[in-house]
């Protein structure tokens, strides 16, 4: 039997089919959700919560670090921006510090902005390229 719900099925129907890139970019946007519900956790006191939505964060900076191809100059550059975010989110949980929060989304919101006109621009390559075949 089939008892997947519609927005279930259409969310990971969109994993399933995402190139590399959009996956880049979902990760970016949940570990921004995260870390703006960990933000309401600690203002409605609920520590638990707040743990575990930083932890879920954390996980999403760890997989975007390990994606990182270490032959590139540009991870050289990444790597420490997401050791800093993930300082940040460490610090944000063991002192409920709302502070570092705001410091860890300000650079995930970067990083997901410029991710967002990189997909852009190489779907605007891709498009130009095929319209002159």
């Amino acid at each position: 039997m089939y008892s997947q719900k519609p927005h279930e099925a259409y969310r990971n129907n969109s994993v399933n089919t995402a190139t590399s890139g959009e996956l880049t970019l979902m990760l970016y946007n949940g570990c921004i959700k995260f870390i703006k519900q960990a933000k309401r956790n600690i203002e409605d006191t609920a520590f638990e919560a707040k743990n575990t939505n930083i932890q879920k964060a954390q996980k999403i900076i760890r997989e975007l670090m390990v994606t990182l191809n270490p032959e590139m100059d540009l991870t050289k550059q990444m790597m420490p921006l997401y050791e800093f975010i993930m300082n940040c989110l460490q610090e944000a949980n063991m002192k409920n510090d709302l502070d570092k929060l705001d410091e860890a989304l300000e650079l995930v919101q970067d990083f997901r902005d410029t991710w967002k006109q990189v997909i852009l621009q190489n779907r605007k390559l891709a498009h130009a390229e095929s319209a002159e075949v």
